[in-house]
């Protein structure tokens, strides 16, 4: 087996080089070695590296950049997946690709299964959604993960953002009509080995499409400045204070409800990853929290 991982240096391919490091079978990209903006880097590291397993951990992220650019956000989360899958089929690899929550408006009340229909508010969702699309068309072994609200030690992301204001503010603002899961990026790392693992010992070709991994639970953006905070790991602790999401405009529409249902990641794989309280509190465990104010 050779796993080729794209992505190393965001927040899951961090996690993913972590686990993978002294794999000797591991192929560990970024965008020195392969630029997903580029079809051609894309077909030049997989025909080099032929492997049998493909985690696509990189992305465009940056929500609201993407409204002003578009034509990149598309290239790398539509493009590049379709290419990657287009090469897996060629050699009949399996083709692990990260979605999100941002492919649905959020309008629902419930949480959200993988069949309901998708409807992106922004620029990032549509780019997204055309990316799993492009995939399904293109080759039959594939695993889409839709994740929602990741974040974790490196990168920038919610919870090293609360750590830093926090230390600097008696008080911050924060949304409280926006429902998610908080997903860390180790969960997500160590559920996909899992799934790889899952590969080898058995066939997938059953079992092709979109799943649902996110923690278990859900809180508001304000919930889940609260949690951070009331792990006492700041030597002074802010007061949140809830606010709807019309007093913090961004370029970017997010969806009012992003919590997905797990069910049928559950059903097909036999687990499920920890509630999004058990992550944090791991997360926060490992951290070195001046580091990451400094850093931040």
């Amino acid at each position: 087996m050779r796993i080729l991982i794209t992505g190393k240096n965001g927040q899951v391919g961090t996690e993913l080089s972590r686990l993978y490091q002294s794999r000797g079978d591991v192929i560990l990209t970024g965008r020195d070695e392969c630029d997903l903006s580029s079809e051609q880097s894309i077909k030049d590291t997989v025909g080099r590296v032929k492997p049998t397993v493909i985690i696509n951990a990189g992305a465009y992220t940056a929500v609201d950049q993407a409204e002003k650019e578009p034509g990149l956000c598309f290239a790398i989360n539509a493009h590049a997946p379709r290419v990657l899958a287009q090469e897996a089929a060629r050699l009949g690899a399996l083709l692990i690709h990260y979605s999100t929550d941002y492919v649905f408006n959020g309008e629902k009340a419930q949480p959200y299964l993988e069949s309901d229909p998708i409807n992106p508010v922004n620029v990032y969702g549509e780019s997204k959604a055309a990316g799993e699309a492009a995939i399904a068309e293109a080759t039959t072994r594939y695993l889409v993960l839709r994740t929602s609200w990741v974040y974790g030690a490196h990168g920038k992301n919610f919870l090293r953002t609360m750590l830093r204001l926090g230390a600097e503010r008696p008080e911050l603002r924060v949304v409280d009509d926006q429902l998610g899961a908080p997903t860390s990026a180790a969960a997500i790392a160590s559920a996909t080995a899992r799934l790889v693992e899952q590969s080898l010992s058995q066939s997938l070709s059953s079992a092709p499409g979109i799943y649902h991994m996110t923690a278990a639970g859900s809180t508001s953006w304000c919930g889940f400045a609260r949690a951070i905070f009331d792990a006492g790991v700041l030597s002074t602790q802010p007061r949140v204070q809830p606010i709807s999401s019309a007093d913090y405009p961004t370029p970017a529409r997010r969806p009012a409800n992003s919590v997905l249902s797990n069910d049928k990641f559950a059903h097909a794989f036999g687990f499920r990853l920890p509630t999004w309280q058990q992550q944090l509190n791991e997360v926060l465990s490992g951290m070195q929290v001046e580091t990451v104010m400094r850093t931040n």
